[in-house]
């Protein structure tokens, strides 16, 4: 992956986590974060999106990291 779209996507993460993860190819994990993302925006007011924009980052250096043993 070009080091532009990697930075893209830690970008796109702070706005949209589940559209970052399904973007690294894991749709069921983008299924279910969109699923409970969704009513934890509406009910917390926002409180809760750290903690997705974390897993999105987590899962996006993961994705990356594997790619590099693969290498």
């Amino acid at each position: 992956m070009r080091p532009y779209l990697t930075l893209m996507n830690y970008v796109l993460a702070l706005f949209l986590p589940p559209l970052s993860i399904l973007l690294l190819g894991r749709v069921f994990t983008a299924i279910i974060t969109f699923l409970i993302w969704v009513p934890a925006i509406l009910i917390s007011g926002g409180l809760t999106h750290p903690m997705f924009i974390l897993l999105a980052w987590i899962l996006i250096y993961q994705s990356h990291a594997d790619r590099r043993d693969r290498a």
